[in-house]
């Protein structure tokens, strides 16, 4: 049996023709640039998220870089941010001129470990950054209570959690700003580059549609320095498609990270899910000692696999500058050392499933 590692040919059976039909109606309209393929976006992303104001963007790293910009954070300023984030978290601190503090992960979550993060907040500090990793909301409730007591801003970076829930509320909702991606391979995922800010306040609402689009807000009237990252009328218009299947998907991943962990439960550690939170599964990582002979053997039996991430941002060389060393930040390395990530997407069935886990137990076996 092969199983790819990610797969899109079940969500194209679902909604291809209505894909087809709205790329013709952008196509037909004319007009490719911040259109009405994007406000109907952005009024349907804002629906969902139950949010006041969404900013259509070019990536979601843009959106991370701008939701700092509308925050004024640079040189000086400092930033507290996972040491085990996806490596975007990262690049846009570093993009506005501030200074990254990485705090080490809950070993158990992967998300940010609130407890180390008051012993990080000095004068300088002006933001924290929670990012719900793989698909797990962070412990919203204790970050905004830091947040308040130190008068720091919160940007959540929601790129992997869609739909994911920490005590009910809606993960993209809980920050001063957040950012998201729609990078293809996402929870809702476009055909290319997208990305998308959300938040209440409507200066920082203002800031970001003004930044995305030259600084301005009115053709060739220029109010601020800004660039140009503007979610274009496809990919919009795709997303506008997937949008209206979100849950039904959503609710899939949970069903298979059900299967998997009964399955697997007894053989490697399974993803543990605090009691707060509704995970969304945009990844379902397993952990063990033997990740790299493990991974060798399902490639072997037609599984793909992969890893989130083997290398520890503090030990890519694109830091090398701040001076990090192996064992500065030991729950991100042991992390990443031993995570694997199996598949799971829609349309990903039972009996690929159990393959999968009859695979892992045939290893663990010999």
């Amino acid at each position: 049996m092969k199983i790819p590692f990610i797969s899109f040919e079940s969500q194209l059976k679902e909604n291809k023709t209505q894909l087809i039909n709205n790329i013709e109606r952008v196509l037909d309209s004319q007009w490719y640039v911040l259109g009405e393929s994007v406000k109907e976006f952005e009024n349907k992303y804002k629906k969902l998220s139950r949010v006041k104001y969404v900013s259509g963007v070019g990536s979601g790293l843009d959106a991370l870089i701008i939701s700092l910009k509308a925050l004024n954070i640079s040189k000086g300023d400092e930033v507290i941010v996972a040491s085990n984030a996806y490596i975007a978290s990262w690049l846009s601190i570093t993009n506005v001129g501030a200074t990254i503090v990485p705090v080490e992960p809950n070993e158990k979550t992967f998300n940010i470990d609130v407890d180390k993060i008051e012993d990080k907040i000095t004068a300088n500090t002006k933001v924290i950054m929670p990012v719900h990793l793989y698909g797990q909301p962070c412990e919203m409730d204790k970050i905004i209570q830091i947040a308040k007591k130190y008068k720091l801003f919160v940007i959540e970076d929601n790129a992997q959690a869609h739909l994911a829930k920490f005590m009910g509320k809606i993960t993209g909702s809980f920050g001063d700003i957040n950012a998201t991606s729609f990078y293809p391979t996402k929870n809702i995922g476009a055909i290319g580059e997208a990305g998308c800010i959300t938040t209440d306040n409507i200066k920082h609402a203002k800031f970001s549609n003004k930044f995305r689009n030259y600084g301005s807000s009115e053709k060739y009237i220029c109010e601020l320095i800004g660039t140009n990252s503007r979610l274009d009328e496809l990919q919009a218009s795709i997303l506008n498609v997937k949008l209206d299947y979100i849950e039904h998907w959503t609710r899939q991943r949970i069903e298979i990270a059900k299967l998997y962990t009964q399955r697997l439960i007894n053989l490697v550690e399974t993803p543990f899910v605090n009691s707060n939170c509704t995970h969304v599964y945009h990844l379902y990582v397993i952990k063990t000692d033997k990740r790299d002979e493990l991974k060798e053997f399902l490639l072997q039996k037609g599984i793909g696999t992969a890893v989130h991430y083997p290398i520890p941002p503090h030990l890519q060389k694109a830091y090398s500058h701040l001076n990090f060393k192996k064992g500065d930040f030991p729950i991100a390395e042991k992390l990443a050392n031993q995570s694997l990530s199996l598949p799971i997407y829609p349309g990903l069935n039972n009996d690929q499933v159990n393959y999968i886990c009859d695979s892992i137990k045939e290893f663990f076996k010999s």
